[in-house]
């Protein structure tokens, strides 16, 4: 068995069993690639062996080598789930995974834009385009982003039969799950634009989004116009596509949304990477506080009596 059967097998896995993405399996096969390269071990049964010493000292030449933080805990987790793929081709069944913990990570909240910054953005980017309806497909997108909580990749996926969704529109999420998302006006009334100026068909089985020249739009371009947009508009780094998507759900909450509800709107498979926003809104609002209210500078000594 040569290394290129090892990551094929791999590769397959993660696309028809795993169904993840095509960025994610690029970086689990090159994460995979390095052990390989590391270990001179092409054989099933040779992987399956690997112990914990055996990744650690794998992960610490990449440490070694500069990896981060965050770059080496997803390593190590990918790492893991390529090890348990390999007792199983070795016929050893699943086992148990290498007892190894990843590094620390501080999670960081998400940075959403306000209301007036997300519809800026998106005006911004359309009036700043090279042609008219490029500035009204990225507008489109954005407006998707912010107005139904979609991510890129969802937004681009999506087929012109969207142009007829009506009030509601389903969405193709992570591991192929799909959800239904209610569209705001001015979120149809955006694609509708958009439709009316591209120059290209858009036959119902066909891509929505097109690129310049008629293939599909890839979230490059997308996040090139936002990059100069921000600049722009004087906004921070932190003010990307997926920033407006943070922000739909940020103002959902503030507004009363429930958890329940905010989790199936943004297709997260578990409540707790839905609860993050909490922390968000309880973050706005301290900011809020901090910037107006008129009692905010007095110390604690001040009798409040």
């Amino acid at each position: 068995m040569t290394k290129a059967d090892v990551l094929e097998a791999w590769g397959q896995h993660l696309t028809h069993a795993r169904r993840r993405s095509p960025h994610t399996v690029r970086a689990y096969l090159a994460t995979a690639a390095r052990l390989l390269d590391a270990t001179a071990a092409h054989d099933w049964t040779v992987l399956a062996r690997l112990d914990t010493a055996a990744l650690r000292a794998h992960l610490g030449d990449r440490r070694a080598d500069g990896l981060a933080n965050t770059s080496a805990a997803r390593e190590l987790s990918a790492l893991k789930g390529f090890l348990t793929f390999a007792r199983a081709q070795a016929g050893l069944g699943e086992g148990v995974k290498p007892r190894m913990r990843g590094p620390r990570i501080k999670k960081g909240l998400p940075r959403p834009v306000t209301p007036d910054e997300a519809i800026n953005l998106a005006q911004t980017v359309d009036d700043d385009a090279a042609e008219g309806w490029i500035g009204a497909r990225d507008r489109a997108v954005l407006l998707l982003l912010y107005g139904a909580g979609l991510r890129i990749a969802e937004a681009l996926a999506l087929s012109a039969a969207a142009l007829s969704a009506g009030d509601t529109l389903r969405v193709t999420g992570k591991g192929g799950k799909q959800r239904v998302v209610p569209l705001l006006p001015i979120v149809r009334a955006g694609m509708a634009d958009y439709a009316a100026q591209c120059p290209w068909p858009l036959p119902p089985d066909q891509p929505l989004f097109r690129g310049a020249k008629g293939g599909p739009l890839s979230p490059g371009m997308v996040q090139k116009a936002v990059a100069r947009a921000r600049v722009a508009l004087g906004l921070p780094p932190t003010a990307t596509p997926h920033a407006l998507r943070h922000s739909f759900a940020t103002h959902l909450l503030g507004a009363g949304a429930d958890l329940r509800s905010l989790q199936e709107l943004l297709g997260h498979a578990s409540l707790g990477s839905t609860q993050i926003y909490t922390k968000v809104d309880a973050a706005l609002l301290l900011d809020v506080y901090r910037n107006a209210h008129p009692r905010e500078n007095m110390t604690a000594r001040e009798d409040p009596t």
